[in-house]
């Protein structure tokens, strides 16, 4: 890639033509990243989702990026749900400690 004035939008056609270069080995994520200014990460994300798409055209029924999306979003939903009865479970036995502890006290017991 030459040197030209800095991206200020990344269209999907300037995304495909880096992640060509990538695949015929023109260049490299790192380079890319540094280049532009952009993350390695990101450039690494545009790539996966070249592959995926790349997969899926070549399937006899390609799954519907909506399709996709939302089973993604049902599986974090899902993520977060348990996420969310873990801390729950986790700050009501605190609290119950807590509770159990402040009634000794309370009764006379030694802190500690």
């Amino acid at each position: 890639m030459s040197e030209e004035a800095p991206v200020k939008r990344w269209t999907a056609k300037r995304k495909s033509a880096v992640v060509i270069d990538i695949f015929k080995g023109k260049t490299t994520p790192v380079e890319v990243a540094r280049q532009h200014d952009l993350t390695v990460a990101e450039v690494e994300r545009w790539v996966e989702e070249a592959e995926w798409n790349m997969e899926n055209g070549f399937r006899t029924r390609p799954k519907d990026v909506r399709e996709q999306y939302e089973k993604e979003l049902q599986e974090t939903r899902e993520a977060l749900g348990d996420a969310h009865l873990q801390i729950y479970a986790l700050k009501s036995i605190g609290a119950c400690s807590t509770t159990r502890r402040t009634r000794e006290i309370a009764a006379g017991g030694a802190p500690g």
